[in-house]
């Protein structure tokens, strides 16, 4: 195996994968010739990684990774989880999505606004062997928006690793302990350990 189709176009996600997977060459879906929509109706971060790899290495015959992540809140059941890129009804609305969320946590108080980003990864094969990981970071959700950095709830999530808010760190520093960076690690030393 040496090339790998992410099913992604983010560029962002594509380096931080190429990073991670020294050695291969990493493509986007769209470069390398897929354009269909996928829908992902999956009620977990896991299948929804997979249901998109699997969409992927089933049209190209090529060994394809999706990942699925979001924010998980404790007070609010898990939710919006899989739901997080469309929470306030629209998808990618990230300003009303926020705006949902701090509404939906009013009156609760710091010690109670416990919180962490998990992302799921999986890795389809064209002879059917499928390999999934997942890493989260755990912080709580602020009161207010902080920093003008990253993205989706990147301005609410306060980093228990950083110490600091995700929207007031570098792309470095989010980089180093971020969900996918971790869930995209622990998949690769399964590559390397040979258990795909």
């Amino acid at each position: 195996m040496d090339k790998i189709v992410v099913a992604s176009g983010n560029k962002h996600k594509l380096r931080e994968i190429a990073e991670i997977f020294k050695g291969y060459e990493i493509v986007s879906m769209q470069d390398a010739g897929f354009s269909q929509d996928i829908e992902e109706n999956g009620e977990t971060f896991e299948e929804n990684a997979l249901i998109k790899a699997r969409a992927v290495c089933g049209a190209l015959s090529l060994p394809a990774l999706a990942d699925d992540s979001g924010l998980c809140v404790a007070a609010l059941g898990g939710a919006p989880g899989v739901h997080s890129a469309r929470y306030c009804g629209r998808h990618g609305d990230d300003g009303a999505n926020n705006a949902l969320l701090l509404k939906n946590l009013e009156g609760v108080p710091e010690k109670g606004r416990g919180a962490y980003f998990e992302s799921c990864v999986a890795l389809v094969f064209p002879d059917g062997r499928e390999v999934t990981a997942s890493g989260r970071t755990y912080g709580r959700i602020l009161f207010a928006p902080e920093g003008e950095n990253g993205f989706g709830y990147d301005p609410l999530f306060y980093s228990d690793e950083l110490e600091k808010c995700f929207g007031m760190a570098c792309a470095e520093e989010k980089n180093a302990v971020s969900h996918r960076a971790k869930a995209l690690s622990a998949l690769a030393a399964k590559l390397k350990e040979g258990r795909a």
